[in-house]
């Protein structure tokens, strides 16, 4: 017979829907029940690491953490694998985001997002609306920490400018959009999908014994990676067109794999 065992899920506009902040407890439970069947659990965000520890304060421990987007992998409160950017690189991309009229900029540090804010409604919004870890900062360009992701950040949206930071960097990292204004740039080759396949390799499971949750463009290559790929029925179209499976809710098919219902109703397309 089929046996799954790891499941890892998107969190912002999968685990967390109509931009919620904060998960349904019956997730927490549903963890608990997996964790006994020997089933992994991974949360895969561009999110920060304590934010996500936050979020999943009850099952803190129990879960794998992939964060900022495939830059950095957390279990049991150890990094267990880290992407790091070229310096020259990352500071070409904070000064580019410093110069640029409109555009806020954020370094990730492994528990702390670095701000250098021009308007105070930025880090308002990462402090109350985000609630990160945040550290404000007079001149980002001496942040010591390595950088595995910058970020930049407009708040009317990137639809203009989106092409000029592609092709000013998409050659030389993974460039991707991350929703609500947000511009993601980390190592090249840095993207859940690889994360999660570090994991997969760790703990030696198969894709076919793995399943996934996504909405976005940036869970495609999680999505390719494993045999049961789940679009959100409230996905971007081409995450529907090129998943094999889709949900309302990443609940329901969690409690179709804890009763033993999950393998008879999905054979491999």
């Amino acid at each position: 017979g089929l046996m799954i065992r790891l499941v890892a899920s998107d969190l912002d506009g999968t685990l967390l829907l109509n931009k919620a902040q904060s998960l349904n407890p019956e997730v927490f439970e549903q963890i608990k029940k997996l964790k006994e069947m020997g089933i992994l659990f991974v949360a895969a965000s561009g999110r920060q690491y304590d934010n996500m520890l936050r979020l999943f304060e009850p099952v803190k421990d129990d879960i794998i953490y992939i964060c900022e987007n495939g830059a950095i992998i957390f279990y049991k409160g150890e990094v267990i694998h880290k992407s790091l950017m070229e310096r020259s690189l990352g500071q070409e991309m904070l000064r580019a985001i410093i110069e640029s009229p409109g555009t806020e900029v954020l370094l990730s540090g492994e528990h702390t997002s670095y701000i250098q804010p021009k308007k105070e409604s930025y880090a308002n919004h990462l402090m109350n609306v985000v609630k990160n870890n945040v550290t404000i900062v007079e001149d980002i360009l001496k942040v010591p920490e390595d950088y595995m992701k910058i970020s930049l950040y407009e708040e009317k949206g990137l639809e203009e400018g989106l092409d000029t930071w592609l092709k000013r960097f998409k050659a030389r990292a993974n460039v991707v959009t991350s929703g609500n204004g947000w511009l993601d740039m980390m190592p090249k080759g840095v993207h859940k999908g690889m994360a999660l396949s570090k994991i997969l390799e760790m703990f030696q499971i198969s894709p076919s014994e793995a399943v996934a949750f996504g909405d976005q463009y940036n869970d495609l290559e999680m999505l390719h990676l494993v045999d049961y790929d789940f679009a959100m029925e409230s996905a971007m179209p081409r995450v529907k067109e090129e998943s094999h499976y889709s949900t309302e809710r990443v609940e329901k098919v969690l409690e179709e794999i804890i009763k033993g219902e999950f393998e008879e109703k999905r054979r491999k397309v």
